[in-house]
């Protein structure tokens, strides 16, 4: 290694090793951050994600269960798996969707194999962030990360006080966390142009993904 970094310092005509690591400029957060406020973060989310061909809306709570409903049937999905989720649970998202005819499991009550059977995966998030219009998912006991990753279809809901601003605002708020479950970040369907050039969507996950952002 050292002889690497030699070749690499005689290439840029530099002699001598430096005795401390050079001070990085401070940069105008004006200039590298395109997000100033926590003003309108949850339209911004909506907009962004959709431009990722994500489906996305803003919801009041007292609408969520008719609007998941219309989409569940609209998509033909009968089958659905769920996260062990306060705000879920809460909401009695799981009872009221059985009540309206669905197949509903929590993840306490599957397997990791039984996941493929299902054709949605209803979730909650870690965060979001509005910048990219991306989903912040972290693998918990409680919060199986092929809920999001393997069924055909994904459904968000997210909480306006989880949406950040950009990717330096989430990147901060993993860092103060104690625990560093896997995290995924999504930013529309699974898409790959692997084989011969051509773009496939649906092949490494999910084909559709819905949001729902509560207001």
């Amino acid at each position: 290694m050292s002889d690497v970094i030699n070749n690499v310092r005689r290439a840029l005509g530099k002699k001598n090793t430096p005795e401390s690591a050079p001070i990085p400029p401070e940069i105008d957060e004006r200039i590298v951050r395109l997000v100033q406020s926590d003003v309108g973060l949850p339209e911004l989310l909506v907009a962004q994600a959709r431009k990722s061909a994500m489906g996305a809306e803003l919801v009041y709570v007292d609408d969520l269960v008719e609007k998941l409903v219309a989409f569940f049937r609209a998509n033909q999905c009968a089958k659905i798996a769920m996260p062990v989720s306060p705000l879920l649970d809460g909401l009695e998202i799981g009872v009221r969707l059985r009540d309206a005819g669905f197949d509903v499991k929590r993840w306490d009550e599957l397997s990791a194999d039984a996941i493929y059977e299902y054709d949605c995966g209803l979730t909650d998030c870690y965060a979001a962030v509005a910048e990219t219009g991306s989903l912040v998912m972290r693998a918990t006991p409680q919060h199986g990360r092929c809920l999001s990753l393997v069924p055909p279809i994904h459904v968000a809901i997210v909480e306006p006080r989880l949406i950040v601003g950009d990717l330096l605002d989430l990147m901060e708020k993993l860092s103060s966390e104690k625990d560093h479950p896997g995290t995924a970040i999504i930013t529309g369907p699974s898409k790959t142009s692997d084989i011969e050039g051509n773009l496939v969507t649906g092949v490494h996950g999910p084909k559709m993904v819905q949001v729902y952002v509560l207001k």
